[in-house]
């Protein structure tokens, strides 16, 4: 073997095994753990085992790059304590509704329900071609997240009653579970009206701290197991026609991945929102079978003296909650602008076709 040759070789060798040496650690540099802290009890139908689903999607389809650990309600941090601890970079993320941040600004309820506000089909448009996600996206950017549409629930039920609702007396001194504006709808009717997450429902209905609740559907009241402790089950909910749930990311981490990272962290966002949807719509349908047929639940309906009540307060409500801030009043203008619209064509489309569906032989 010639010199020359020998020497080419070597330095071959040496290039190989310092790009090894370079490679392997810049690969494990690319790799990312993150923290995402929820509002929900650990694993919980549909809201807590979606959020999982949605950290397994990412870490899948990212190959390991980023791998994100869920972290349920107070193992971290207090459940309404997520969105502070994602804003000041304790935790990467978060997954919850986001009515629960009213307090920050009353605009955040919009991206969740307001009440006889947007069905879930209605929100999601409004979020992805009406606007909705850029003025998210300026609503959320001061508290240093970045916002994303990532889960719904459908139509919510209005609730478990110790006793019948049969006017709007009764609502009259009742202690009730029911976050964002609704609450303060029924806080004008009479009623004492708190927020208390998920965890905290069931021991304060047995205790006697509250009288009622609303949580979300027949699958996940199920699973609470309210029919235990009261019978009277009653719907529409009026306060949350179409719930959706979001996750938000601190924006320097959002900013920090690379161009692909972040279209993989969209699409598995817009894959779950979907995916939860048809969980929730069809299991509700299961779940409300069982609490008729094997738990003696008592199905009512609110009359509609009683709803048309509910609405003329709620629009009161909603529309006074957007003077509390510019911003807000952006959000609402928004909202109520493409509600109008989209309504327009659900009469003639998914309401017309209900209806028709729904006539005697």
């Amino acid at each position: 073997m010639s010199m020359k040759r020998r020497t080419f070789l070597k330095r071959a060798a040496a290039g190989t095994v310092a790009g090894a040496t370079i490679g392997a650690p810049a690969i494990a540099a690319g790799r990312r753990k993150l923290k995402m802290v929820t509002t929900w009890p650990k694993n919980f139908p549909g809201v807590g085992t979606g959020a999982e689903r949605l950290a397994r999607r990412i870490t899948e389809a990212s190959d390991g790059q980023l791998t994100v650990r869920v972290l349920a309600a107070g193992e971290l941090v207090p459940a309404f304590s997520s969105f502070d601890a994602v804003s000041s970079g304790t935790a990467e993320m978060y997954h919850g509704a986001d009515y629960y941040w009213q307090g920050k600004s009353k605009a955040f309820n919009f991206y969740s329900a307001v009440p006889f506000g947007m069905t879930g089909p209605e929100l999601a448009a409004w979020i992805r071609v009406g606007g909705g996600q850029e003025l998210w996206d300026e609503l959320a950017a001061p508290f240093h997240i970045k916002p994303f549409f990532a889960g719904g629930t459908g139509a919510q039920m209005g609730g478990w009653f110790k006793n019948e609702i049969n006017s709007l007396e009764d609502f009259k001194g009742l202690k009730v579970r029911m976050p964002g504006l609704g609450g303060e709808v029924l806080r004008r009717l009479g009623a004492a009206a708190v927020t208390l997450p998920a965890g905290e429902i069931f021991p304060a209905l047995q205790s006697g701290a509250i009288d009622a609740t609303e949580w979300i559907g027949p699958w996940n009241d199920l699973a609470f197991g309210f029919y235990k402790i009261v019978k009277y089950y009653y719907y529409p909910g009026f306060h949350e026609p179409g719930t959706g749930l979001g996750v938000g990311i601190n924006m320097a981490v959002w900013e920090s991945f690379s161009k692909s990272q972040k279209a993989i962290i969209r699409d598995a966002m817009a894959a779950e929102q979907s995916v939860m949807v048809a969980e929730f719509d069809g299991r509700n349908a299961q779940a409300l079978e069982v609490l008729l047929g094997e738990h003696g639940v008592k199905l009512r309906a609110f009359s509609d003296d009683i709803l048309r009540t509910l609405r003329t307060v709620s629009r009161q409500v909603v529309a006074e909650a957007a003077t509390s801030d510019a911003m807000t009043k952006k959000v609402y203008d928004s909202y109520t602008a493409f509600q109008k619209s989209i309504m327009g064509w659900s009469k003639v489309a998914t309401y017309a076709y209900e209806r028709a569906r729904r006539l005697p032989e």
